[in-house]
């Protein structure tokens, strides 16, 4: 069946405004077949964002981009405008480490990493979990991006990557998942559903402490900072540092646009706000996020005594 013009149109101006995209069946919190699955775990251990569309929402895209690609098969993968493929092809980029180079980034060097599981109550769950899964199914850990750890039961992949753990528990892991875990723990936590894995990540971006005294050396040196206020409107108009930006929904949607190696730099009155408003932007991925210890009633008594106190 010829290609549909608005169905032409359509798929050309989604490939043309987003970097990535991965047309697929699902979305990506809940892709609904094994191939679409994969792709979305392979993209989400590179990538924070990037843009999907659910074809089975959208009968006429579905058919379409297959005609529009010349690929029979969905998921298909565009990056900046340039068609890349389906699963199979990604997954043997990825092996060759070309995947990576489409991105600009490092081909990911197999490592195997070092991963504790010592409570008893973990290794029991994550023996029943095996158990439960039936005959060639075993444990699986994959972290994304944002270094969130996800463990599920699974068939073993050729390219998978074996972590015995201490306790000797048999984890497997994909390449860019593994370069990410070494000397994490895996425990167990109680839920209202019951007993759950609970993963600690030392590898983890974390939010990290910054005094006003260096925070006042960065922005007099000129460091190229985002420097976040995230108080109250009312409370800026008392005090405010002169170079901060108050972190209001059109900042914020500014700042989550922004690469994940900015620095950011985030204050309150006394620094509690600040850090969970820190801790937020390292759960979306970047990685040099700072909390200004004190806030800026440290700044007051020990930068500038002619902001007010309040």
């Amino acid at each position: 069946m010829p290609l549909d013009e608005a169905a032409r149109q359509e798929i050309t101006a989604t490939i043309e405004s987003n970097e990535v995209v991965l047309f697929m069946k699902g979305t990506r919190g809940a892709p609904e077949c094994g191939f679409s699955a994969t792709v979305v775990g392979i993209l989400d251990s590179i990538l924070t964002d990037y843009h999907t569309v659910d074809v089975l929402s959208a009968p006429h895209i579905r058919d379409g981009v297959k005609e529009f690609s010349a690929w029979p098969t969905i998921p298909q993968l565009y990056v900046k405008g340039e068609f890349i493929g389906g699963c199979d092809i990604i997954q043997e980029m990825v092996g060759t480490g070309e995947f990576y180079e489409t991105f600009g980034l490092d081909p990911v060097q197999i490592v195997q990493p070092r991963i504790k599981i010592s409570e008893p109550a973990a290794i029991a769950l994550a023996q029943a979990a095996a158990e439960h899964g039936g005959s060639g199914r075993e444990l699986h850990l994959s972290i994304d991006a944002t270094f969130q750890s996800h463990l599920s039961i699974a068939p073993r992949k050729p390219a998978d990557v074996e972590s015995i753990s201490d306790s000797g528990v048999l984890v497997l892991l994909d390449s860019i998942s593994a370069s990410r875990a070494d000397g994490i723990t895996i425990d167990v936590a109680d839920t209202p559903d019951g007993q759950a894995f609970k993963v600690d990540n030392p590898n983890a971006p974390r939010v990290q402490s910054m005094s006003v005294a260096d925070l006042k050396a960065a922005i007099d040196g000129g460091e190229a900072l985002e420097l976040l206020d995230v108080r109250t409107p009312e409370e800026r108009a008392i005090a405010a540092i002169p170079s901060a930006i108050l972190l209001n929904e059109g900042e914020a949607a500014r700042i989550e646009s922004l690469p994940r190696d900015v620095k950011l730099v985030l204050h309150c009155h006394h620094g509690g706000r600040s850090m969970q408003a820190a801790e937020q932007f390292v759960s979306l991925g970047f990685t040099q996020v700072f909390n200004v210890v004190g806030g800026i009633d440290a700044w007051s008594q020990e930068i500038d005594p002619e902001v007010p106190r309040y």
